[in-house]
């Protein structure tokens, strides 16, 4: 991908993920180091009792890492199928006889069509990681 392109996506996208942590993960976090301390603090549980209670504090947290990098690898997934789709048709035209420029060009509208559309499915993305964010238990 172009590497403007590629920044340009990666601009949008860090830009969530920076919401999603301050907004969501990192009052998860706190929650799961306060839930881990208390567990600490239980002097009459056995050590496989204080183990078994922060694995369970831990696990809103995995749970919320887990959502959020399967959303943004079928988000990667399906950029790498679009532009994969662009490497064809540049491939094609190329083979078609074209001049390297008019392939570049081809190359480059495509790319930009794939990082515009993509582009445009982060804010849908972003909500459904919220609403899911949200849904989990603490």
């Amino acid at each position: 991908m172009a590497e403007a392109h590629q920044t340009r996506v990666q601009n949008v996208v860090e830009e969530m993920v920076q919401g999603l942590e301050r907004d969501h993960i990192r009052k998860m976090q706190g929650r799961m180091f306060q839930c881990s301390a208390e567990c600490c603090d239980r002097s009459t549980d056995s050590m496989a009792q204080v183990h078994q209670c922060i694995e369970r504090c831990h696990t809103p947290l995995a749970q919320a890492q887990g959502l959020v990098t399967s959303e943004l690898e079928k988000f990667q997934d399906r950029l790498t199928r679009c532009t994969m789709h662009c490497n064809d048709k540049a491939k094609d035209l190329f083979d078609s006889g074209a001049k390297e420029p008019a392939v570049r060009s081809l190359m480059d509208r495509c790319v930009g069509s794939c990082v515009d559309d993509h582009i445009n499915l982060v804010p849908s993305m972003t909500r459904r990681l919220k609403e899911n964010l949200d849904s989990i238990p603490q």
